[in-house]
């Protein structure tokens, strides 16, 4: 097992992984920014390394910072986290040619999973159902004009290397195809770097239903289940919850054994997310994460695992702590992703937190690293937290989670806390009964009536 390992990361995922750590007595070294000085994943670390000035690609995406920070600090591991360096096949190449180990999948599998035309003729490959769409990249309005004579409309337009809703657009008809398809590799080439896009069918209603993996890198695999990510706004996730109010149990085996089945052909290594849309009964690869997901709380919750701990061990070279018949989901839960966004124009809101006070109780899990008196910064996400709860069925987990949020105090700031509160009140909400597309619909509505009481 490792004695020392680097956190390349910041905020609540550091403070996480710090915790998963010195649990299973690892020392840990914490990287952070001249803006993240006083942050709580530092003063909590047994050692700290400033990597640069705030600005990102100076200090958490620093490649040659944070393996000095290595070299200085001595130690012999590093977890990503989630963003920043988290699927950047170049830098764990360099960690790995460094001699140091890298908390996560190799760099092969990184890059494999990476480029979404690859990711899904891989998927295809191994078994996994995809969306229909373009065999390939296409380069050019003429191919991409005959191809959606194959796919039909509606169809998206999505960017090679996207990713969080960038170089993703809409073409209802053909007389919108010129449109999409210009804008999406306008936006991809600003974005990533790279203006390739691929086509696939629209789906008018789909739900986004991603599945949990883990492989120990030797050839077996396992699942942890589904997580329903379907309220989304602007591509972006805003509440999770495990398992899925419209996936049963055949289903969900089914669909786990197909995406267990698949890494474990591959000897992938590590934590993944396989991601689908789900519609009328059918699941539709969009892409795998090759990393921790801000939402694997409510996994852990469901399932009584520290999805951290397993990726350390599995990093280590040890094995699977659980195999596919020890793990059945208990209860229901739900994560919301508190951010620092002033409604109900969801602008940021960084400042200094006046008074911050986590809900607790049975079944309520608060992960964030604010504290009485930190001022958040400008600089980064405006995630500040995820408060979970986990509850007998999905009836107990609302019932607690609106107990949690009403006891939530975050003064100073605003926050988006007030979005949870009111769809909670929703009937589509309590029932489940939503889709992809159903909170940005809402949202025009609430929005509406929001900016209304300000007038």
């Amino acid at each position: 097992m490792f004695k020392k390992v680097l956190i390349a990361n910041r905020g609540e995922i550091a403070l996480r992984i710090h915790r998963a750590c010195k649990e299973m007595g690892i020392s840990t070294v914490a990287i952070h920014s001249t803006a993240d000085s006083d942050a709580m994943h530092v003063r909590m670390a047994d050692e700290s390394v400033c990597v640069g000035p705030p600005a990102a690609s100076q200090s958490y995406l620093s490649i040659p910072n944070i393996i000095s920070a290595c070299e200085i600090t001595g130690a012999e591991a590093i977890h990503p986290g989630y963003g920043f360096l988290s699927e950047n096949a170049s830098f764990v190449q360099i960690v790995e040619d460094h001699g140091l180990k890298f908390i996560g999948p190799t760099s092969e599998h990184i890059r494999l999973m990476g480029d979404k035309i690859t990711a899904k003729e891989t998927m295809l490959n191994l078994g996994v159902p995809c969306v229909p769409g373009s065999a390939g990249g296409v380069p050019t309005l003429e191919e991409a004009v005959e191809a959606s004579k194959q796919i039909g409309f509606p169809l998206i337009v999505k960017a090679t290397a996207g990713g969080g809703g960038r170089g993703m657009k809409l073409a209802r008809t053909a007389d919108d195809l010129k449109v999409a398809f210009q804008t999406a590799r306008s936006e991809a080439k600003a974005a990533f770097g790279n203006d390739e896009v691929y086509l696939e069918r629209y789906l008018g209603n789909p739900r986004h239903i991603e599945i949990q993996v883990f492989g120990d890198g030797r050839g077996g695999a396992i699942h942890l289940g589904e997580r329903d990510c379907s309220l989304q706004r602007r591509h972006q996730k805003v509440l999770e919850e495990s398992p899925s109010p419209v996936i049963d149990d055949p289903t969900r085996e089914r669909i786990g054994k197909v995406c267990a089945d698949a890494i474990a052909r591959i000897k992938y290594a590590g934590a993944g997310t396989i991601e689908f849309l789900y519609e009328d009964g059918e699941f539709f690869f969009i892409e795998m994460n090759t990393r921790l997901q801000v939402e694997h709380p409510v996994t852990e919750a469901v399932y009584g695992i520290d999805l951290v701990k397993e990726q350390i061990q599995v990093a280590a070279g040890m094995p699977l702590s659980r195999s596919q018949n020890e793990l059945r989901p208990v209860g229901h839960a739900i994560e919301c992703r508190i951010n620092a966004e002033r409604l109900p124009d969801f602008q940021p809101s960084p400042g200094k937190v006046k008074t911050y006070y986590a809900p607790g109780g049975l079944g309520v899990r608060m992960d964030s690293a604010i504290y009485d008196g930190y001022v958040i910064p400008p600089y980064y996400d405006s995630l500040i937290g995820k408060l979970i709860v986990h509850g007998a069925d999905r009836e107990k987990a609302i019932a607690r989670l609106k107990r949690a949020l009403s006891e939530l105090i975050v003064d100073g700031i605003s926050t988006t806390t007030p979005l949870f509160d009111a769809l909670l009140e929703e009937e589509d909400i309590l029932t489940g009964n939503y889709n992809i597309h159903w909170l940005e619909g809402w949202l025009e509505g609430w929005l509406e009536r929001q900016n209304t009481r300000r007038a």
